[in-house]
């Protein structure tokens, strides 16, 4: 996952839900250097029985911010829909510097 363009990832987990699967596997795929390039992680943990659904956002630092839908979307989906995003800003860097 490439987490050198993200700046905050805000998430709210249920670890009791099957719903927060996809969450709590994309937070654990965050490098864990990538506090220190920058990275703010807010993660709230719902109470048992909490009827809250998972929440996954994730910001750029273009300004854009993707709230994704971890109940629908497994980890694979999850991961490329946020790896898209982040290559396309490798690239409009790369072209910067060229």
């Amino acid at each position: 996952m490439i987490t050198k363009f993200m700046t905050q990832i805000t998430s709210r987990v249920n670890p009791f839900s099957k719903a927060s699967r996809s969450t709590r596997l994309f937070l654990s795929q965050i490098p864990p250097n990538a506090r220190a390039e920058g990275l703010v992680v807010n993660n709230t943990v719902l109470p048992q029985g909490s009827v809250e659904k998972p929440l996954l956002q994730v910001k750029f630092k273009d300004g854009r911010v993707m709230d994704l839908d971890c109940m629908e979307t497994n980890i694979k989906g999850l991961v490329e829909e946020v790896d898209r995003h982040s290559r396309a800003l490798q690239k409009k860097a790369d072209i910067q510097d060229a």
